[in-house]
């Protein structure tokens, strides 16, 4: 869905506007979110478990009170940025060329 949100910036504003507006180099994003789920599954492995083990803590937070943090949640946001970068750059990829 966020890569349909960033699309439609594109085809509204045209792409020097959204460069503007968000300055991301979206092939730094992939590695950064093949970065964070590779290192979430050798987190585990360090802590003498199999790779991309689940475990959980719990955050006090000043608002929010208590919350749980998974693994999970930084694996699945890995992905999420990896996707991300991988949509739009192949959207970007194939705009350019036209």
């Amino acid at each position: 869905m966020t890569s349909s949100a960033v699309l439609l910036m594109y085809m509204a504003y045209g792409m020097d506007v959204v460069e503007k507006v968000i300055p991301i180099n979206f092939q730094y994003l992939i590695l950064l979110g093949l970065f964070i789920a590779v290192a979430t599954g050798i987190g585990a492995i360090l802590l003498g478990e199999p790779f991309l083990s689940h475990t959980f803590g719990y955050v006090t937070l000043p608002i929010f009170g208590e919350i749980e943090l998974a693994t999970a949640m930084l694996f699945d946001i890995g992905v999420f940025f990896t996707v991300l970068g991988v949509t739009i750059t192949i959207i970007l990829t194939i705009a350019s060329d036209q």
